[in-house]
């Protein structure tokens, strides 16, 4: 539970550093999702044996962290985590496709593998993408950005109020993991039985939790908007960081950087 509670409460670190004051900060969220999403669109829309094709676009995660000022460790080490799902998701497939697809020196590659590395690096891109959308907006102005560009507003407090109750949902089951381990001496009390007295238990404190807030919310005058205290507004600076990034993309989608530089290196070595 330490572990987890951890990895949770880490998720503050993006927040924080969506306060800081850089460029990449100051542009119009809704600028940063469209080109976000568009971004996410081009990689995902590869052919699953592509790879060399997307490695350019890692030049929008590698640029937009050097821009923002954001530590790249602490990015590294979010992507960590999603690594099992990963191979997860590609690891039966060297085991399933066999057929040889290219060959490095005398050794072959089956399709398998450069599937799997494709997936893998899907997956590094995409969440890469919006690890840096959040920790340049913060997940209440991607929320708000969503909902000017016209999400349903029901899906967007959904979404806004899933990722602040995970904040409690975690805190409310460290302190009874806490409270167990406290009330335990020796082995008594760490058997299985007593978790399942411990979930009933997170489920009352989590719905008592959940009302408080509602009164609370209520009582504050929300009606269901999303606002700020500077309304968003978007300047040449922001249809420009859009139009330049998007079409950036779009462009390596239909040309394959890496085999033209290739072609051109290879003509004029000749």
């Amino acid at each position: 539970m330490a572990r987890i509670e951890s990895a949770f409460f880490d998720l503050a670190v993006l927040e924080r550093l969506a306060s800081l004051e850089t460029p990449v900060h100051r542009i119009d969220p809704r600028a940063k999702l469209l080109a976000t999403l568009i971004f996410i669109v081009c990689v995902v829309s590869f052919d699953p044996y592509q790879v060399l094709p997307l490695l350019p676009f890692l030049i929008f995660p590698i640029v937009l962290t050097a821009r923002a000022g954001l530590p790249a460790g602490v990015l590294l080490k979010k992507l960590a985590l999603a690594a099992p799902f990963a191979l997860a998701v590609g690891i039966f497939n060297p085991i399933f496709d066999r057929e040889i697809l290219l060959h490095i020196g005398p050794q072959g590659i089956s399709g398998g593998w450069v599937s799997f590395c494709s997936i893998a690096l899907r997956i590094l891109l995409t969440l890469s993408a919006v690890l840096i959308l959040v920790a340049t907006t913060g997940f209440a102005t991607v929320c708000l950005g969503l909902e000017k560009l016209g999400a349903p507003r029901p899906f967007v407090q959904q979404l806004l109020f899933l990722y602040r109750y995970l904040f409690l949902l975690v805190d409310e089951g460290s302190r009874l993991v806490r409270a167990r381990r406290l009330r335990s001496f020796g082995r008594r009390g760490m058997e299985i039985r007593p978790y399942a007295a411990m979930l009933g238990q997170l489920l009352l404190r989590t719905l008592a939790r959940a009302q408080a807030i509602h009164r609370a919310m209520q009582c504050r005058g929300f009606d269901g908007h999303l606002r700020r205290l500077h309304p968003l507004h978007a300047g040449l600076r922001d249809w420009l960081f859009l139009l330049g990034w998007g079409g950036f993309f779009l462009a390596l989608r239909n040309v394959n950087l890496p085999l033209l530089l290739g072609q051109l290196l290879t003509r004029g070595g000749s």
